[in-house]
């Protein structure tokens, strides 16, 4: 997850809830992020924003799902598979006042993607930011490809260790960006145009 602190408290930093100070589970091991890195990944994200569909897998505190709809996404779906993570992203939801616009869901990010499947919702953004090296990312790419959860426009924004080496395709998916911020890099994928 995404994490940006203001006097050591997560917040949102642009849009209808800018300011906003978004809570943080005790004792989870956070990776704090800078202004640069959030600005940087919210300046790409810019034309796909308004009025998307996002999808939030390993969503940690909500603090990107709730970035995308402080700046103008249609709807946001979290998924998370710690209690603890659940209860603060419903929190952090209910702060910025966007539980009409949420879903949540307390599990493995690769159950909700098959279970998503069925509703046949088309995500425009989804974000990804699992623990580091630990082998998820590839996976739950797959199976967004292989369900046809993303939208024929729409792109996955992964977080991951620099050290994590992450293929330049997918099936259908080709990094578009890739950007190093020391240990951790933003990866980028669409589908080729």
């Amino acid at each position: 997850m995404v994490i940006e602190r203001s006097d050591g408290h997560l917040r949102v930093i642009a849009g209808l809830a800018k300011g906003r100070r978004l809570k943080s589970p005790v004792g989870l091991a956070t990776r704090p992020t800078t202004d640069r890195i959030k600005e940087s990944i919210f300046s790409i994200l810019h034309p796909y924003l308004l009025e998307s569909y996002v999808l939030d897998l390993f969503s940690g505190t909500g603090n990107l799902g709730i970035e995308a709809l402080s700046r103008g996404a249609e709807k946001a779906i979290f998924v998370d598979n710690n209690k603890n993570s659940i209860r603060v992203i419903c929190e952090n939801i209910e702060i910025t006042g966007f539980k009409e616009k949420s879903k949540v869901f307390h599990q493995e990010a690769l159950k909700t993607i098959r279970e998503l499947a069925h509703l046949e919702q088309k995500y425009d953004i989804v974000f990804m930011d699992p623990p580091y090296l630990k082998g998820f990312i590839i996976p739950c790419v797959q199976a967004i490809e292989e369900e046809g959860l993303l939208s024929s426009t729409g792109i996955i924004v992964i977080e991951h260790d620099s050290k994590d080496v992450l293929p330049e395709k997918f099936a259908k998916l080709t990094r578009i960006k890739n950007r190093k911020y020391g240990n951790t890099t933003i990866s980028i994928y669409s589908e080729e145009a």
